[in-house]
């Protein structure tokens, strides 16, 4: 019979365990998210100037360079973004490309092909600090 008093106190017990382990699960949950949250880091352009520098060319069909790490931390998983862009400046063609490792107060090398456009501008996208080398093996 649904909805009526329990048959014996196994079942009791039963119910029990399934709401205690739907709230710790649901803790659990909760608490990743938070930590992700946490996790996330924005930088501002300010914040990256001060610790990288680009220099990169066109060469033929690729634009090729380096980014500078003047920090005392490995800068690993690197996006960068090169805009191809027209006369007046506006964006007309973006490509992405990605540098492994940066090492501290080091460079690193990049060089992907682009489409054609009057100019080009390189940005860095995202990034992540690594502490040694072993945390940049497991992430790969």
């Amino acid at each position: 019979m649904a909805g009526g008093p329990p048959a014996c106190h196994t079942e009791v017990m039963s119910k029990a365990r399934r709401a205690g382990k739907l709230g710790a699960l649901l803790i659990g949950m909760l608490a990743f998210a938070g930590a992700v949250a946490r996790a996330a880091e924005i930088y501002a352009p300010q914040t990256l100037d001060r610790y990288f520098r680009l220099e990169w060319s066109k060469a033929g069909p690729n634009v090729n360079g380096y980014v500078y790490n003047s920090a005392n931390r490995h800068a690993a998983h690197m996006q960068l973004v090169v805009e191809g862009l027209d006369n007046s400046g506006k964006v007309v063609a973006k490509t992405l490309t990605w540098i492994r490792d940066v090492p501290p107060n080091n460079r690193g090398y990049f060089e992907t092909a682009v489409p054609g456009a009057a100019s080009y501008r390189v940005r860095i996208l995202s990034f992540d600090w690594v502490e040694d080398r072993l945390d940049r093996r497991k992430a790969w």
